[in-house]
């Protein structure tokens, strides 16, 4: 069997842990250790992993009849 077949079929339990490649205790999946699971904790809270984003054209075009809204309420 192909082995990224493997790794899609088999329970997360036998994937490597994502921060330091060891095997994953079931009690921390997908992690091996509290260590581990603090350290990708950190990583998404100081931004790591923030997914970049683009704002369209007609994104600025929205805020700008937003605040034109907010301004006849006021």
């Amino acid at each position: 069997m192909d082995h990224y077949l493997l790794l899609m079929t088999e329970p997360d339990r036998f994937k490597p842990c994502p921060i330091c490649g060891k095997p994953a205790d079931a009690k921390l999946t997908p992690f091996c250790s509290p260590r581990c699971a603090d350290v990708d904790l950190n990583r998404w809270l100081v931004g790591v992993y923030a997914i970049p984003v683009e704002e369209d054209e007609d994104a600025g075009d929205a805020e700008a009849a937003a605040e034109q809204l907010r301004d006849r309420k006021a």
